[in-house]
């Protein structure tokens, strides 16, 4: 994990040194058209907010995600379900090499299931008590590995610094962008015009969903290797099973909040320009993949 981290980082700090490197070759340009921009300041700023903002996201994203689905953390096993429940998730965390995630059941009729944390050893794995009625213990164990998966995969930490990085690009871009449109197109004299901060706005608006469709095309992706991780910990058809159970009791809507959907098992589903905007693949084409791989 620690390298991914440094990875990332390495990422991030390069694209705001390129990006520092083409301000200063553009700087003539901009002098003439009096244009003045603090490269530093925009610098920091941006990583300040986007990667800051990213971090802090995941931080609090347990508790947060058992504040909004008013999750219970099961502490000690009242009935069988739940000792069962602990004990998959535990020999499961075992196999995959992770630390013990809490485990926790949250109240809705739909079958449906997330993993969150802030890393491998600091995670959150919860169900709904609908998936635990109306799901098949063998098909449960598998939704239960897909999860486990998404903490062995790093997918918190992944998610986090990639929209960390974008966020930083797209607070830096958009200044950027906003000061030469205020100086270029609205003929500003001063240092922050009128257009600048309604450039800025549009800028953010316009870049922060190129950014999210950015997200989102990886979200997708990592269900597929979830999928595949549940797989491996659970049984292939054990997986395909658990799908289409989830197939038959949803018709394209996620019962999650939305701030709480990505992390699920399933989200919603959509065409056009909807697709690019979904943090899950449909559930044909998941059931599809894991067919084909076991081919």
């Amino acid at each position: 994990m620690m390298r991914r981290v440094g990875l990332f980082l390495a990422t991030n700090l390069a694209l705001l040194v390129v990006l520092g490197v083409v301000m200063n070759l553009l700087e003539p340009w901009l002098v003439a058209q009096g244009i003045n921009v603090n490269h530093a300041g925009v610098l920091i700023f941006a990583l300040i907010f986007g990667m800051g903002g990213a971090f802090l996201s995941l931080a609090m994203s347990k508790r947060i995600a058992l504040m909004s689905m008013r999750a219970r953390v099961i502490d000690q096993p009242a009935n069988p379900t739940e000792r069962w429940l602990v004990e998959t998730v535990q020999r499961q965390a075992k196999e995959a090499g992770v630390g013990m995630p809490d485990v926790a059941i949250f109240d809705s009729p739909d079958p449906n299931a997330f993993a969150t944390g802030a890393s491998r050893n600091n995670s959150l794995v919860a169900v709904s008590t609908g998936l635990l009625r109306n799901m098949r213990p063998n098909e449960v164990e598998a939704v239960l590995g897909h999860e486990v998966a998404h903490v062995a995969n790093g997918d918190m930490i992944t998610m986090t610094l990639l929209q960390g990085v974008l966020n930083t690009m797209v607070l830096l871009l958009a200044r950027v962008f906003g000061q030469i449109i205020d100086r270029v197109v609205f003929r500003s004299n001063s240092a922050f015009g009128p257009g600048y901060f309604l450039s800025v706005i549009v800028m953010q608006i316009v870049l922060g969903i190129l950014a999210s469709m950015v997200v989102m095309a990886f979200s997708r992706w990592r269900e597929f290797r979830a999928d595949a991780g549940g797989a491996k910990l659970a049984g292939r058809q054990n997986m395909i099973a658990a799908l289409k159970r989830l197939k038959q009791a949803h018709q394209g809507r996620a019962d999650l909040p939305e701030s709480v959907e990505a992390m699920g098992i399933r989200g919603r589903t959509g065409m056009g320009f909807k697709r690019l905007m979904m943090s899950h693949p449909p559930l044909d084409e998941r059931i599809r993949a894991l067919e084909e791989g076991a081919r």
